[in-house]
């Protein structure tokens, strides 16, 4: 049950300057971080909101909908609006070589992806300097939204060598299991990360605002004769990753 008097006109005027939508945002996530609304816990309706705090329902569908576009909180169809369930931080190794499938399945994490792109192209001129590709060749392109305990966690697009992957929809789980049917598994991999804002479309798909935080990751990974197979890009949430390396210290 929603604390009461948290929802008043004299708690929307204390949450500082500013546009109305943003002071009843400002009081719903502190409301959220502080705990008094709780994971799962339901709102009132956005009529009851905006009779108690004395303002319009269009301001309160503003308000609310800026907190279901940054996943804070979940509207479900003919039940109501709910806090939506904090994000697990997961960490990842940097050392090892391993699919998303397999590292939430380490963590006890139940993990699904919802596709988004499966085809095959002409490779672009990225992909053609990166894979070591001509004119003629193709690749096969497989994105997709990682989702792990229904929590979105990160955009995965990747670029295989079309001969090793002729037909990407035979992809229904783990990439790497499906190249491992193929004697094509990498044994090894380069990787570059680097700090990047989410655009509409990311936003959107990883239930974030637009402009949060993101940890942008290019992987460039190796058959063991040392001929590239893969390349992919992906978008982590950075509420969501921490990434984990291992560092010796040189011998003198």
């Amino acid at each position: 049950m929603t604390a009461p008097g948290l929802f008043t006109a004299d708690r929307v005027a204390a949450m500082g300057s500013g546009p109305l939508y943003l002071r009843l945002r400002r009081l719903l996530e502190d409301a959220i971080a502080g705990g008094v609304l709780g994971e799962g816990e339901a709102l009132p309706t956005e009529r009851d909101i905006a009779e108690l705090t004395e303002l319009s329902r269009v301001t309160v569908r503003r308000a609310v909908d800026d907190l279901v576009k940054q996943g804070r909180l979940i509207r479900r169809h003919g039940s109501g609006t709910f806090v939506a369930p904090s994000v697990s931080r997961v960490e990842q190794s940097l050392s090892l070589l391993t699919s998303f499938t397999e590292d939430m399945a380490r963590r006890g994490l139940t993990s699904r992806s919802e596709w988004l792109e499966r085809i095959v192209a002409a490779p672009s001129p990225d992909e053609m300097m990166v894979l070591g590709l001509s004119v003629g060749d193709t690749v096969s392109r497989l994105e997709r939204l990682r989702i792990a305990d229904d929590v979105p966690m990160a955009i995965e697009r990747a670029s295989i060598i079309g001969s090793f992957l002729p037909d990407p929809a035979s992809v229904t789980d783990s990439l790497y299991d499906a190249l491992d049917r193929r004697s094509a598994r990498p044994c090894r991999a380069t990787q570059r990360i680097s700090a990047r804002n989410v655009d509409e479309r990311e936003a959107s798909l990883l239930k974030v605002a637009t402009g949060e935080a993101a940890l942008y990751i290019e992987r460039v990974s190796y058959l063991p004769n040392g001929r590239v197979i893969e390349f992919t890009r992906s978008v982590y949430r950075g509420d969501a990753y921490d990434f984990v390396a291992e560092l010796k210290i040189p011998e003198r």
